[in-house]
């Protein structure tokens, strides 16, 4: 017996036995293979933190349960991923999971997986998304186990697993290597197959010895072979899957055109007979591959941003307990335990401070980047920032039951209600190749019965000249010059429907704070006034640059988000025993010989060391702090922050900070109201502020202080009411209504979970590419219109020809590959708009 014991159970590892699982890069014993199925479900699943984190050895499972797929079912494999969800009296009702499903392709992948699914006893909803290929599925666990479920998902052909960051990466890394592999494999077919084809086809105008016109096929037939069997394979696994339940997509008619095409010219080439087309075969996989491919690499780029809650929260928090503070993961921490919180850190869970006062940053939440003043009884929420000093919070929920938590919910549920968008190429296709097949069928009998010799080819001929290749390249060629022609400009497309949406938009609704404006605070106007007696101050009133450096030396030691206004100047008059009010305010000590040109006096002053006291703050903390009247306030802008700058002796003069109006905003909204779009403006800010912000721009619809919810809810009435609706957002409290729009764009500079969830990203930051982005969208409907109309065309005036007998094989081949060049030269016509 040795004396190893196993990492999962604790149990001795037998001496005979051979079973290790890698857990975080070292090899660990298990000591029977049901252990290491377990363990290997664990880590395959992104969870090896349940080894860290484990208070005790987990059991030994059942031996009678081998399966991989059946170690899902132990509690502690479902405790970090399975949500339970309470009914109306707030007891468990039923089980809530979100899945990674591998092997999507397209819409029709999740009303298959929905259709399949929903017909399980003990399932309670199922919804798909195919964007970022993830399933969220309710179930009740007395009726189904999640072993089962997950078993449903093969028996259709898709691979579903526990979502997870590292399950997230492995599948990319796999799905992202098989694809090269397939589309290596199909070009360099398509390369060696079409010089081959030259050869061919040269010969059947000036003549060629049988024997090297049959040598020439075989090594078509060789260099065609691994494209067909292996770049085509999932051409033909989707369409073998959407046989089986009598659903025609894209891919049904892909596989027939690949498949007979390439049989039949086997045929030729064994039977010395007829036509061969191994090079249409290639080009057609690769071409296919090829858009494929496109799309699934901005997929990937989306997802490999920041995931998840655990990236907006830290791992680790300080916990007080009778043995001092002690670091514990987040995950650990239970309702009423007591926290420590420092400056500059994340508050990891929601709760009410107990001790301290300081200022939080709550744009998180709500999106301004101004941070609420909080003192003992406030509460504070997950996600928010302490800017200030350090807090001590009780903790009240933590995981799922935060008020973060909820936003991420919000956001998980607008983005599967979301209309799933089928390409019209896909909806003309499945009628049309239905059609082609009746009238090949019609044709194949008629030509039986009169010269069955020639029944084949002419069938071939039909098929291989109606082959839906212009008509499925019309609308990704159009979209891939479109995607290519916005990402020159700064304007990164991140889902397929994002064009088609935004051609036929008529709403535009924008976020403020980081959106229409930088989301950074600047010296608008500095206002210098003449408060002080004239024993005090030998002139009338300071220069703007003194007050400037009297407030930057007051600014440079706060954390305060305003202090960045005043960061950027170079000469600061040195303040000392500075003081800081959270929420309100600065005070500290100026030598009087530091003002230029010694313009104070030592009368009146109340220091015999000659210094004086000044402070910077809102207008009530200063003539509070100092006893003085207050000031005409200098302006009735809404979007000026005034500060007020004072000494003992009387106020100094005004400081005037405003956000900045980002590049091109005002244009923007010109040329989008110009273009028919509705525009609108919602904001959790003030509301005198967003009035203001609306006025200026023109906007006439527009409502302030509104949290995430009802963002979602007015976006959600626009849409009831018709309207197809584009957002524009920065932050996370966007992201809600960012998922429940049409499209959404996110800005550059947005947060990595706002840039995660929009549909969209405007790299550049300047919001005149909004217009110049609709433009191009409504040309691109304009082509992918015309594209189908001549795919259409083609096939409606080739068709009797091929069926009457009057166009050879390879002449149908030369006009499907025109065909299909055509309609990509047109769409290249985008890169000149």
């Amino acid at each position: 017996m040795s004396h190893e014991s196993c990492y999962h159970c604790g149990l001795p590892v037998p001496a005979s036995t051979h079973f290790t699982v890698e857990i975080k890069g070292e090899s660990q014993p298990m000591c029977c293979p049901g252990c290491q199925a377990v363990a290997t479900a664990i880590c395959d699943g992104g969870l090896s933190r349940f080894y860290q984190y484990r208070a005790a050895n987990a059991t030994r499972p059942d031996l009678s349960k081998q399966s991989v797929l059946e170690a899902y079912d132990l509690p502690e494999v479902q405790a970090d991923y399975v949500e339970q969800i309470p009914d109306v009296s707030g007891k468990p009702s039923h089980l809530r999971i979100q899945l990674l499903v591998g092997g999507i392709t397209c819409a029709a992948c999740a009303w298959l997986i929905e259709q399949h699914l929903e017909k399980l006893s003990g399932i309670l909803s199922v919804r798909v998304n195919v964007t970022n290929h993830r399933a969220v599925v309710e179930w009740d666990a007395q009726q189904l186990k999640l072993s089962e479920l997950l078993k449903a998902f093969l028996t259709i052909g898709y691979d579903a697993r526990p979502s997870s960051d590292e399950a997230a990466r492995s599948l990319r890394e796999k799905e992202n290597r098989r694809f090269i592999q397939r589309l290596g494999v199909a070009g360099l077919g398509m390369m060696q197959a079409g010089m081959i084809a030259v050869g061919l086809y040269a010969g059947a105008f000036q003549g060629m010895d049988p024997v090297w016109q049959n040598y020439l096929r075989w090594v078509s037939l060789i260099i065609a072979l691994p494209v067909v069997l292996f770049s085509a394979y999932p051409f033909f696994q989707a369409a073998i899957r959407n046989l089986r339940i009598g659903h025609l997509t894209m891919d049904v008619p892909v596989s027939l055109a690949i498949g007979l095409a390439f049989t039949a010219s086997c045929w030729a080439t064994v039977s010395k007979t007829g036509e061969v087309y191994f090079d249409s075969v290639s080009m057609f996989t690769f071409f296919l591959l090829l858009g494929r491919y496109l799309e699934m690499r901005v997929r990937h780029r989306n997802d490999s941003y920041a995931e998840g809650l655990g990236q907006l929260l830290p791992p680790t928090t300080t916990k007080l307990s009778e043995q001092g503070e002690v670091s514990v993961p987040v995950k650990s921490l239970q309702a009423d335990d007591l926290i420590r919180i420092a400056v500059g850190e994340t508050i990891p869970c929601d709760g009410k401070i107990e001790e301290g006062v300081s200022s939080v940053v709550e744009a998180v939440l709500t999106g301004e980047q101004l941070p609420v003043f909080k003192q003992p009884g406030d509460l504070v929420s997950a996600g928010t920032v302490n800017s200030e000093n350090p807090l001590i919070v009780r903790v009240s929920a933590v995981g799922k039951q935060t008020r973060l938590s909820a936003i991420l919910s919000l956001v998980e549920q607008a983005k599967t209600e979301k209309p799933v968008q089928v390409a019209l190429a896909d909806r003309v296709a499945g009628y049309f190749v239905l059609a082609v097949l009746f009238i090949a069928a019609g044709v194949a009998l008629w030509w039986w019965q009169h010269e069955p010799q020639q029944a084949l080819w002419v069938v071939l001929s039909v098929l291989v000249v109606t082959c839906p290749c212009a008509l499925s390249l019309a609308t990704p060629a159009a979209m891939a010059v479109a995607t290519g022609a916005l990402r020159q400009k700064g304007f990164l497309v991140s889902r397929g429907h994002v064009l088609e949406v935004l051609s036929s938009a008529d709403q535009m609704i924008f976020d403020k704070t980081g959106t229409l404006t930088l989301g950074n605070m600047t010296i608008a106007e500095v206002i210098p006034l003449s408060g002080l007696s004239k024993e005090v101050l030998s002139k009338e009133v300071l220069s703007e640059k003194t007050l400037v450096q009297i407030a930057a030396g007051l600014e440079s030691g706060s954390r305060h988000p305003i202090s960045k206004a005043f960061s950027e100047i170079a000469e600061k008059i040195a303040v000392n025993n500075i003081e800081q009010q959270v929420g309100a305010g600065i005070s500290g000590m100026v030598d009087v010989d530091e003002i230029p040109g010694n313009i104070f006096s030592a009368t009146g002053l109340n220091t015999a060391s000659g210094q004086i006291k000044v402070a910077i703050g809102q207008p009530s903390y200063i003539t509070s702090l100092f006893d003085i009247a207050l000031p005409v306030l200098p302006t009735n802008d809404a979007t000026k922050l005034p500060l007020l700058l004072a000494t003992e002796q009387g106020p100094l003069g005004w400081v005037l900070l405003q956000d900045q109006l980002r590049p091109g905003a005002a244009e923007a909204i010109r040329k989008l109201k110009s273009a028919g779009l509705g525009v609108s403006l919602l904001s959790g800010d003030r509301e005198n502020s967003v009035a203001d912000m609306a006025q200026k721009l023109g906007i006439e619809h527009w409502f302030g202080e509104m949290s995430p919810e009802q963002k979602l809810i007015q976006a959600k009435q626009l849409q009831q009411s018709g309207h197809r609706l584009v957002m524009v957002g920065d932050g996370i409290n966007d992201v809600p209504v960012l998922s429940g729009a049409d499209v959404s764009v996110a800005l550059g500079d947005a947060t990595d979970f706002a840039r995660i969830h929009a549909d969209s990203i405007m790299l550049s930051g300047n919001l005149d590419t909004l217009p110049n982005a609709i433009a191009l969208a409504r040309a691109t409907r304009s082509i992918i219109r015309q594209n189908l109309i001549w795919a259409l065309l083609y096939n409606l005036v080739a068709l009797p020809l091929a069926a009457a007998g009057m166009i050879p094989p390879w002449a149908a081949a030369i006009g499907m590959s025109t065909s299909s060049l055509l309609v990509v030269l047109n769409a290249l016509r985008l890169n000149r708009l």
